[in-house]
Parts: structure tokens; C-alpha cells; sequence
């Protein structure tokens, strides 16, 4: 009867757990669970940040991540009076009974009985529910496998040692992503490593706003080791490296392939109006800007730098009071801080956007080194803003000739960019494209 109840209601594969850990006696979905750990359990063996699987009764299980591991007694007064465990007898009675361990834990997804992929969690499980550390079969579930077409292996979970974890790289480059952590623990190897499987999968191109110079060539990590950079890793062409700084790629040994410089000509005032809150432009002012724009042409900026040029046009908007002479004067004083970048000139040969343009649509990854630059973040913000601003209105057009039959789809592109939440602050974000790039969800 077993086997023919078998054959038309098949049961879901049985997988073996790993090792159990404890039982669940509390939390919410909102907050987290609690987990009390069993006495076999060695505490210390846990940290945060490892993976553990919560088995339900209805046979789900919820794939969770720990976040906190705390100690804990039953009687509150073994804090003030602790007990004398020098006799091993008796640590061995009170270690897992009067006093134990217990994990935090918050819930990620769930795995359904006989489901191939996870769930978003939408409830907990009951009390005392078992937990187990999270298997490598179960982290493959919830990651995918290397040998997936399009999935790529960027480490292991914390204390799970030959378990790898993947990303699938089609679906990352589809939305915004962003690497955070505290500093010195590792954004920027992460982020190389995701950008050099992106490159090898070629599932995007990508540009690069390399504000300390560590993606392009090569750089150094904490303990003062030489780490290579893209265009060291992928010799066959596929990266090219420019700068704004040609003096400081010299002499770091950097292999570039030109150097991007910006003319006043080419700036625009939306371009200074994402420098805004840094520059300490007030509403009226950056209102000026688009008027002095209309008034003195495409060389607005230049004459506004030059220190000798009298600005004959805007004698009647003075006289008129359109123009405030405080204005005029404030706005020059603030913009006088153009003149210490190098990459700024009153003319230059071609645009810097087209060139990079041109390599992206070959399928060439860009960096863009900033050299000494890199460490104002006025000149990071004025050139990220002014390329990408440029490029998305690009791609914009690429993509509508696309979908009217009139050409082909640009390829993916992924930006990345460092102190992206500085880009993305209240203030800043609104008069920069990354705020519109997030919102749409590019």
C-alpha cells in the first residue's frame, strides 16, 4: 500500500540537514527570530553573518542569515553571583541549562517542499522550530550553481568555508546594485571582482569613474601587496583606461589609452547645478546660471572665469536689476574654483564623450582614472555627472530609434561609481542624472 500511495503522490526529495543548532522561542518577521542554542553547541563557533536553514512544520524552510549572537540565563541572578565552575562537574551541568546561547536571526527567503527556487518570506515558523546550519546543497538552491550559464562564484559565506556563493550576472546588471561596508573590509575587491565577471561574461560593458585609481592598472592592497588592475587582468583589449590626469598616471606606471579633457565651451549649467549644495549655490543663483547661459552663449563659463573680460551684455540687465550685481559677483567667486582643474580648458579638440561613446559601442569597458582629482569630490561629481548625463541621454535615443524599428538596441551598460551615496543624497541627488538613473530603475 506504501509503495503504491508512493508512485501516484511522489514525496518531495529528502535532503540532510546540516548540524543542528537550536530551536526558535521567539521574534516576529519584522524584527527577527530567536534562537536558543542547544547545549552541544559551541557558541563561539557561530558568527554573524553565517547562513542557517529554520525547518517548519509544514515542511518550508526559511533560508536565514544570523545577525546577532548573545548569552543568555534562565536565572538572572547567575549575573551577579556567578557560580564556581572550576569543577568541571558542574560547568558541564550549568553550561546549556541555566545558562546558554542564543542567535538572532532574520529570515530571507523560503523554500517550498519540492520548490527549485526561493521565495520571498512572507511568515515565520512556529515555536520551537528546528535550526540547522545552512548545507552547501541549500545555499546552491538559494545562489545558483557556477556551472549555470550566466552565474559567477564572488566568495563564501562567513565561517562556511568551501562553500561558494554566486551571482547571477544577467539578472545583477539589470537594476542598481551597490557594494557598502565599513572601510578596510573589502568594497573594492569585491567590486573588481564583480566587474572583471561582467567583463568575462560579457553580458555588459561598463564604465568606470575610478576616483582612487585602483580599477585600471594595478594598486596595492592593506598589507602594501601589488593587486592587478582590469586592464592588467583582460589583456586582449577588452578594457582601455583613460585619465584626467596625465602626469599622475606617469608616474604610477599606468597604461592609458588618452587622456579626457573638458571644455568650458562644453559645459552647460545643469552641469554646474549638480555642484549646487557643495559649491553653496542658492536658488537665485543657479536661476542665474541658466540665464547668463542665454545671454553670453556657449562660452558663458569661460567669460565668467576670465577676469578681464568686462561682460558688455549684461551691462542692461545690471542697469535693469535682472541680473543683481551680487549675484553675478558671488557666482564668479564660487566658480573660480574651475580654474585648479587641470582637465578644464578653454578649448579642446573633440569630445570627450563621443570618444568614450565610441569604445563602449565597440564593447570596450572604459575606466576613467582621476588621478590627483580624486581627492576633490566637486571635480568627481562635475565629471561622473557631465559624462553620464551625456551618455544617458544616448542611450535614450538609441533605445526609442530601437523600439520605433529604426535601429538596434544599445548594449547594456553598467556605471559604477564610487561614494555613490553622496551622488544619491537628498540634496545632491536631485540635480544629478544618478538620481533620475535611480528612480527609473535603469
Amino acid at each position: 500500500m506504501a509503495e503504491e500511495l508512493d508512485r501516484w503522490f511522489p514525496r518531495p526529495p529528502q535532503r540532510e540537514p546540516g548540524r543542528r543548532l537550536g530551536i526558535v522561542v521567539g521574534g516576529s518577521l519584522s524584527k527577527g527570530l530567536e534562537v536558543k542554542l542547544d547545549p552541544q553547541t559551541v557558541i563561539e563557533g557561530l558568527a554573524v553573518g553565517r547562513y542557517v536553514v529554520i525547518h517548519g512544520r509544514t515542511g518550508r524552510r526559511f533560508f536565514s542569515l544570523i545577525n546577532d549572537v548573545a548569552l543568555d540565563a534562565t536565572n538572572p541572578l547567575i549575573e551577579k553571583t556567578p557560580p564556581d565552575v572550576s569543577d568541571p562537574f558542574i560547568a558541564q551541568i550549568i553550561r546549556g541549562t541555566s545558562t546558554f546561547g542564543r542567535i538572532h536571526v532574520a529570515p530571507m527567503l523560503v523554500l517550498e517542499p519540492g520548490a527549485d527556487e526561493p521565495k520571498p518570506v512572507k511568515t515565520v515558523p512556529e515555536h520551537f522550530s528546528e535550526v540547522y546550519e545552512a548545507s552547501p546543497e541549500e545555499v546552491a538552491l538559494v545562489f545558483g550553481r557556477e556551472e549555470q550559464p550566466g552565474y559567477f562564484v564572488i566568495g563564501e559565506p562567513l565561517d562556511m568555508a568551501g562553500v561558494p556563493v554566486t551571482v547571477n550576472l544577467e539578472r545583477f546588471v539589470e537594476r542598481s546594485a551597490g557594494v557598502f561596508g565599513k572601510t578596510g573590509t573589502g568594497k573594492t575587491f569585491l567590486t573588481r571582482l564583480l566587474l572583471a565577471g561582467i567583463i568575462r561574461a560579457r553580458v555588459a560593458v561598463t564604465l568606470i569613474f575610478d576616483m582612487h585609481n585602483e580599477y585600471g592598472w594595478k594598486s596595492q592592497d592593506e598589507a602594501r601587496r601589488e593587486v592587478k588592475g582590469l586592464r592588467q587582468l583582460f589583456e586582449t583589449g577588452e578594457v582601455a583606461v583613460f585619465t584626467l590626469d596625465e602626469e599622475s598616471s606617469r608616474r604610477r606606471g599606468s597604461k592609458t589609452d588618452g587622456a579626457v579633457y573638458i571644455g568650458y565651451d562644453q559645459i552647460a549649467p545643469e552641469d554646474v547645478d549638480s555642484l549646487s549644495a557643495l559649491l553653496a549655490l542658492t536658488d537665485i543663483q543657479v536661476g542665474a546660471l541658466y540665464f547668463l547661459h542665454r545671454r553670453l552663449g556657449s562660452r558663458w563659463l569661460a567669460r565668467l572665469l576670465d577676469e578681464e573680460d568686462p561682460l558688455e551684455e549684461l551691462q542692461e540687465a545690471l542697469e535693469k536689476g535682472t541680473l543683481h550685481g551680487g549675484t553675478l559677483g558671488a557666482i564668479q567667486r564660487k566658480l573660480g574654483l574651475f580654474r585648479r582643474f587641470g582637465f578644464l580648458r578653454a578649448a579642446v579638440p573633440e569630445d570627450p564623450v563621443q570618444r568614450i561613446l565610441e569604445y563602449l559601442d565597440r564593447g570596450v569597458n572604459v575606466v576613467l582614472e582621476f588621478g590627483r582629482y580624486g581627492n576633490s569630490l566637486e571635480a568627481y561629481i562635475l565629471v561622473a555627472n557631465y559624462i553620464t548625463r551625456r551618455i544617458h541621454e544616448h542611450y535614450v535615443r538609441r533605445k526609442e530609434a530601437a523600439l520605433g524599428g529604426q535601429g538596434e538596441e544599445p548594449r547594456p551598460l553598467v556605471i559604477t561609481v564610487e561614494e555613490a551615496h553622496k551622488f544619491l543624497d537628498p540634496a545632491v541627488a536631485r540635480h544629478t542624472i544618478f538620481g533620475t538613473i535611480a528612480r527609473e530603475l535603469r
